[in-house]
């Protein structure tokens, strides 16, 4: 279907924009949202931030867009989940296991 946009008022173009950018942005949610149910809370996972030595943690949280992974030394890191990889058993040998992270409730 072709869309000849010269002949559309001002008020025609910005209706579509509006119609286009919600279409894009569904479309990346709905893709997110997939990746995510690759994965499940507690999952060993992988991911390798822009300049730095790739990072291993495990998933403790689905969010709007990303994941929070918690790593061994306890940092948390909201990740695209497009950017995991699931541990392999292997590698989960010879990383620290057996950490127990408390996580802190927001108060109401």
């Amino acid at each position: 279907m072709k869309i000849n946009i010269d002949k559309l008022t001002e008020e025609e173009l910005i209706d579509l924009n509006h119609r286009i950018v919600e279409r894009l942005r569904f479309l990346s949610q709905t893709r997110a949202h997939s990746k995510m149910l690759e994965f499940k809370i507690g999952d060993r996972v992988t991911f390798h931030p822009v300049d730095r030595d790739p990072v291993v943690g495990t998933l403790v949280r689905y969010n709007k867009k990303t994941v929070t992974v918690i790593t061994n030394d306890g940092h948390r890191w909201n990740v695209p989940p497009n950017f995991l990889k699931k541990v392999e058993q292997d590698d989960v040998k010879n990383s620290v296991e057996g950490k127990v992270f408390k996580l802190r409730h927001k108060e109401k």
